[in-house]
């Protein structure tokens, strides 16, 4: 075989990246689009020694567990992988995703994971589910300006200014910047020639409030015709009936870079954030259905935290999904009123918040200088005055802070509980040397990785912790991505007689 040569496959399986995965002469092949279950024509992309890479050109025989994708750019779109592939099927792939990292790389027996593992969370909404979306702006090649996604492994902008994993007002948004800029001839950001202004757009939405941020990323230090913006979005958002305009903002970019937004940002109409609200059900009542959930909060039967949102904060994307992952999260730290708590990666304090109002002291950890100022207005907002907060990366701040008090007889030294959310990259080394010294009773890690979470879990586990429930949840159909909420004990050592 060489590059661009036709060939039969029946796809057998699928890779953690949802790639198909066929077979032909004993040499391996991975298609994208294809599913297990698929006989396909493809065509050769990539040789390797023992592998390749081909393209799905026609489907042959179809799956049982293939469906129509739901988005008319699916294929080109480089945001979902698993849209053709039905939503049970995608819950046993992300379910095996974790099973498989932590007995390959984790390499637990695969007796436990079977007895620890719950059954994995789907999400209550497939579609429509983000409340956050970027949207690149360029041009196409018939010079007309677009919004939309860049397509897999490339910075081609597809267009599409309605995703239908994000909020229905994202269209109404996207198209009066668009018309704004038509109108008064601003142009586009062009990555070749680091000309034009506009990059992204940012778009959040407040579930609890209705309310929208946009932020507006910029090659520049100004905004032209800022009013004229302003009006446009306030008059569209209106004429559609749809939810209310919070924020505006611009961040500046300059930079020949990958990264979005800028370092900063400046609002230029509402307020610096938006308002949202998280809420936690008792452990019993968390897998129960909308009703029965709007019936408890209106009895008063939940804990709720609301948050400010900035437009560098991180907040999880799928609210719904957000509070079942986070209600795992504290069942399994067990507090009881008086534990003293380290929030480690704690953003604006989505975690910490819930932690706080049931444990004695919570200290949280987070690199974002914009999310901490965030957690300590929403501790104030929620009148939780047992929290505190730190700006630096969890490696650098835990093992310092360790040092210094250390054998003063401080809580925060002795912890009863460390809960851990760190990026996919996982854990630092240092920041899980330091946790193990600082022995907790137990460790709670959300993770959003399977793969670095078996390896951190490995290393948990070789120095003195036991694992003890995990909970895979859907945070993101329709892609690959899987989240879960793992539990980890300190071993108690027997005593030698």
């Amino acid at each position: 075989m060489k590059k661009n040569d036709e060939l039969v496959l029946e796809i057998t399986d699928m890779t953690d990246e949802g790639l198909g995965v066929g077979k032909a002469d004993g040499f391996i092949y991975f298609v994208k689009d294809s599913i297990a279950g698929d006989t396909v024509l493809c065509g050769v992309t990539k040789l390797k020694k023992s592998y390749g890479y081909a393209r799905l050109i026609r489907i042959i025989k179809s799956s049982p567990d293939r469906i129509e994708p739901p988005c008319p750019v699916a294929r080109q779109c480089g945001g979902c992988q698993l849209q053709q592939l039905d939503y049970g099927a995608q819950l046993r792939l992300k379910e095996n995703k974790v099973k498989n990292a932590l007995i390959r790389i984790g390499g637990f027996p695969e007796e436990q994971i079977e007895s620890l593992m719950e059954p994995i969370m789907p999400s209550v909404k497939q579609l429509r589910y983000r409340n956050k979306a970027q949207f690149p702006i360029g041009r196409g090649k018939d010079g007309g300006l677009r919004a939309g996604f860049y397509a897999g492994r490339t910075h081609s902008i597809i267009a599409q200014e309605d995703c239908i994993l994000g909020a229905e007002e994202n269209r109404i948004v996207l198209s009066a910047i668009l018309s704004w800029m038509e109108s008064h001839d601003i142009a586009p950001y062009d990555e070749l020639s680091h000309k034009g202004l506009i990059r992204h757009v940012l778009i959040r939405k407040s579930r609890a409030f209705s309310e929208l941020m946009v932020c507006i990323v910029i090659n520049g230090r100004e905004l032209p015709n800022k009013e004229e913006l302003i009006k446009t979005l306030l008059d569209a958002l209106d004429k559609e009936g749809s939810s209310m305009l919070g924020s505006l903002s611009i961040s500046s970019n300059m930079k020949a870079t990958n990264v979005i937004m800028g370092d900063s940002f400046s609002t230029i109409y509402g307020k610096p954030y938006i308002e949202d609200e998280i809420r936690l059900f008792d452990e019993q009542d968390s897998d129960k259905s909308l009703d029965i959930k709007a019936e408890a909060l209106s009895e008063g039967a939940v804990q709720s935290v609301r948050f400010r949102i900035s437009p560098l904060s991180f907040y999880q994307v799928n609210p719904l999904q957000m509070e079942w992952l986070y209600q795992k999260a504290l069942s399994y730290a067990e507090l009881r009123g008086t534990e003293t708590v380290w929030d480690l990666y704690c953003g604006i304090g989505t975690i910490s918040l819930f932690l706080a109002q049931k444990a004695g002291k919570v200290y949280g950890v987070e690199v974002v200088p914009e999310a901490i100022e965030n957690a300590k207005e929403n501790a104030k907002l929620n009148g939780l005055g047992n929290t505190e907060f730190f700006v630096g990366r969890a490696e650098d701040v835990l093992p310092s802070w360790y040092e210094e008090h250390k054998g003063t007889g401080s809580r925060g030294a002795t912890p009863d509980v460390i809960v851990v959310d760190p990026p996919r990259k996982g854990c630092d080394e240092a920041c899980l040397e330091t946790m193990v010294r600082m022995q907790p009773k137990r460790i709670v890690y959300v993770s959003c990785d399977p793969a670095t979470l078996a390896r951190d879990l490995k290393y948990l586990c070789q120095n003195g912790y036991e694992l003890k429930r995990i909970a895979p949840c859907d945070m993101f159909p329709q892609t690959v991505h899987c989240e879960c909420a793992v539990k980890l004990e300190r071993k108690i050592l027997k005593s030698k007689k």
